[in-house]
């Protein structure tokens, strides 16, 4: 499965920063699932069933992660989640307005969160599960001020 963010790079298009999705955000998937699964082990009814929603949940979690993508380039801000039913935002840098990044108690001590990227317009898009979510706003805000510096 090749990048999406790669595959849509136009013409003299160049990758500034790349975000990435944290394996950390997904634990409210990876426990319960862990714990179905080694239940299921223990237990002698019912070890299909559990087994079966431990996996379910861990793969989920897993393509959360794994399909999530977020990059800054010299020309816009391109994201995509999802794998069967994808959502895409491609913004143009003159056209961003705000970043805003929105962790709770776990990603702060996580270090995940969601980027909400506002385009003129008032479009507001959240891109969940990111690591580092303050890097990459604090990386768009550099480029935004000073483009230059990164040629």
């Amino acid at each position: 499965m090749g990048s999406y963010i790669d595959a849509n790079l136009t013409r003299d298009e160049r990758i500034i920063q790349q975000a990435s999705s944290s394996w950390e955000s997904q634990w409210p998937l990876f426990l319960p699932g862990a714990l179905l699964i080694g239940n299921g082990f223990s237990e002698a009814e019912g070890v299909n069933f559990k087994l079966f929603l431990g996996g379910l949940l861990i793969c989920i979690a897993a393509l959360r992660v794994l399909t999530t993508e977020l990059a800054l380039t010299n020309k816009r801000v391109i994201a995509k989640v999802g794998f069967i039913r994808r959502q895409t935002v491609e913004l143009r840098l003159e056209k961003i307005e705000s970043l805003m990044v929105n962790q709770g108690i776990f990603g702060r001590m996580l270090n995940y969160g969601s980027v909400s990227v506002t385009g003129t317009g008032g479009t507001k898009t959240p891109i969940p599960y990111i690591s580092d979510p303050a890097s990459f706003r604090m990386a768009v805000n550099e480029f935004l001020e000073n483009p230059s510096q990164f040629d």
